[in-house]
């Protein structure tokens, strides 16, 4: 089951020769999810090959130029490549009046476009799937802005196998088992700790961009296997960043270590700066396992299986 983030654009508000504005794909067992949209998403989808034909959710952190300018196109070309289909997007409130604009201006679309508004003051769950989950929660820039953490749902115990012949459990017990529960048999109880396991570890990807530094934030991706998060500044421009609202390399890294985190992305950079060598550095410093979002880069959190699942 593939979990991966691949970069679309890695830009700030002014795009560079090599970097696009922020724009992710993310697949999640075979779901595909576009987070933020800025100007040449759609050449940069179909330069690394992601398919227009499985997207069905878009995910806008906010409501800035460099995060949402790439919509318009992308929808206007799915729309002439034969979409049918309804696309969810969700974003803050706003969104809505400024695709009405556009539809009045080039015409309505073929397909449904269902827009859910995000609004939140802690993290709320927003969409749901059988086996994903997708919080909304607030961020810390100049205007309304969210971050997104997709969570694959706790998987249904397995029974060990050994298990069901020395107990002689039933298919009622063994339902009873695989829900967590303990099975009550006669005044004895079987404990379900000890006749299952967990098949896998669920994976989890936070998306943080644009946002200053605040203390709440690493709490609500505590754990998280992969965090993207805003580096727009070195160090050097600290007082820019605050100014600004925005984050240092070192501001994103700490998020990481205090959140336990397992990987670090750094993306959103100012287009001051050539080589991004020195943000790189001066995360690592903090957190080892940093790196450069770069444009058709994928990072993949692969599956953590129990190993009791290979011996039933």
């Amino acid at each position: 089951m593939e979990f991966s983030l691949t970069t679309l654009g890695s830009a700030s508000a002014r795009p560079t020769s090599d970097r696009f504005p922020s724009a992710h794909s993310l697949i999640v067992g075979g779901r595909l999810f576009l987070i933020d949209c800025g100007e040449g998403c759609q050449m940069q989808m179909a330069r690394f090959k992601v398919p227009f034909s499985r997207l069905d959710n878009i995910f806008i952190s906010h409501l800035h130029g460099d995060h949402v300018f790439g919509l318009f196109g992308l929808i206007s070309t799915l729309d002439m490549i034969g979409r049918l289909s309804p696309l969810h997007i969700y974003a803050p409130e706003g969104l809505g009046e400024i695709l009405g604009n556009i539809s009045k201006s080039f015409g309505e679309v073929k397909f449904e476009v269902v827009l859910h508004t995000v609004k939140c003051k802690e993290p709320t769950l927003v969409c749901e799937f059988k086996n994903l989950e997708i919080y909304a929660f607030p961020l810390r820039h100049r205007i309304e802005t969210y971050g997104y953490l997709f969570r694959e749902k706790e998987p249904q115990l397995n029974i060990i196998k050994s298990a069901i012949a020395s107990h002689k459990l039933s298919l009622e017990e063994i339902a009873t088992l695989k829900r967590g529960d303990d099975v009550l048999r006669d005044g004895v109880t079987l404990p379900c700790k000890e006749l299952t396991y967990k098949p896998f570890e669920p994976r989890s990807f936070a998306y943080c961009s644009d946002t200053g530094p605040f203390p709440k934030l690493q709490e609500w991706v505590k754990g998280t296997d992969l965090i993207y998060h805003e580096a727009t500044y070195a160090s050097d421009l600290k007082a820019l960043s605050k100014s600004t609202a925005h984050s240092t390399s070192e501001d994103a890294a700490k998020v990481a270590l205090a959140a336990g985190a397992k990987t670090l992305v750094l993306g959103h950079f100012s287009s001051r700066y050539r080589s991004l060598d020195l943000l790189l550095q001066e995360a690592r410093n903090i957190f080892p396992e940093s790196y450069l979002a770069r444009e058709g880069m994928k990072f993949e959190v692969s599956l953590v299986e129990n190993p009791l699942k290979n011996q039933q």
